[in-house]
């Protein structure tokens, strides 16, 4: 189960905070199912959920990232009015949090997942290139067990001091020892 504890200040989010997304034994092995319910708003922006019954009805982020299946064939039972859920691996909390988020939050959200992504995407393309620093030392280090050979580096950048170890090619170093 999933649940919203604490919600974004605002009427719309905040009547978010204690739902909750049940997820349940799907009779594929290791899978769960959860029914597709989008939460939308009315005029007086009073939440409520819309159980999605056909494919049109779903995001396609969710379409995109979940496998979408009828209700029967994800239950092999037969029940009025649940219509299409969603299939997560029984061990993925994160895919279940990130449904949670994209059928209950998304949908209030004035910006689709698809914008926000576009927008991040294009944030990342015109951030600046990360300077860095790449000092090879000098010092060459055997494995005792394997025998291979490799060069320490030291390696400067904006954000962070790191060492490495780069696996060097055994005859080009051997001619290095040897002068």
């Amino acid at each position: 189960m999933v649940k919203a504890v604490k919600c974004p200040v605002g009427t719309r989010f905040a009547q978010l905070e204690g739902n909750t997304m049940l997820f349940q034994r799907s009779q594929r092995e290791g899978w769960l199912y959860d029914i597709v319910s989008l939460a939308q708003t009315d005029e007086n922006d009073r939440v409520t959920r819309k159980v999605a019954g056909l494919l049109e009805e779903v995001p396609i982020i969710i379409k995109e990232n979940y496998e979408v299946k009828p209700y029967e064939e994800a239950t092999g039972k037969k029940a009025p009015g649940k219509h299409l859920v969603t299939l997560t691996r029984s061990e993925d909390e994160k895919a279940m949090i990130t449904l949670f988020l994209l059928e209950r939050a998304w949908t209030l959200s004035p910006i689709t997942p698809e914008e926000k992504l576009k927008t991040l995407r294009q944030q990342e393309k015109q951030k600046p290139k990360e300077k860095m620093t790449d000092i090879d030392t000098g010092q060459t280090v055997t494995c005792p067990i394997c025998g291979d050979k490799f060069r320490f580096k030291h390696i400067e950048k904006e954000t962070a001091l790191l060492h490495k170890l780069k696996k060097t090619e055994s005859h080009a170093e051997d001619a290095i020892t040897d002068h």
